[in-house]
């Protein structure tokens, strides 16, 4: 599998935007810049590279749990993950993945086993070396 992404920037650090396009067209011209990245909390103005991070541990780490849970003979309804990832000082620090899942006959903590196992074996978290940190638990 090959991924495209085109990354335009305009201008100076923190003066200058751009905008990324995905081959897949989930998004299209998607805006960032310096105040996107530090200055916009609220995340209204467009992204940021910490954000894509993110945002790509998090899916990946569904993906690989729910196969996970499929080969250990469980079929999960739901897996609901929020991730905080922290930037500190110019490097990403740490990335905490908090997952609560709906799983038909799973004690708790085997759950958290094989969310523990996922966590360290999905192809996004091989290419990060900051800490992920994983709370998991069954609702």
């Amino acid at each position: 599998m090959k991924r495209k992404v085109n990354a335009i920037w305009n201008g100076g650090g923190a003066d200058g935007s751009g905008f990324l396009t995905v081959q897949s067209g989930a998004f299209n011209k998607l805006p960032y810049s310096f105040k996107t990245r530090f200055e916009n909390d609220n995340g209204e103005l467009g992204t940021n590279p910490e954000e894509l991070i993110v945002s790509a541990l998090a899916g990946c780490f569904n993906m690989k749990l729910a196969f996970v849970l499929n080969e250990a003979d469980f079929n999960p309804k739901e897996l609901n993950t929020h991730a905080l990832l922290i930037f500190n000082d110019g490097s990403v620090t740490s990335i905490e993945l908090t997952v609560k899942g709906k799983v038909p006959n799973l004690n708790e903590d085997k759950f958290i086993e094989l969310a523990e196992y996922a966590k360290n074996n999905c192809p996004i978290s091989g290419v990060l070396s900051c800490d992920i940190l994983l709370n998991a638990s069954l609702i």
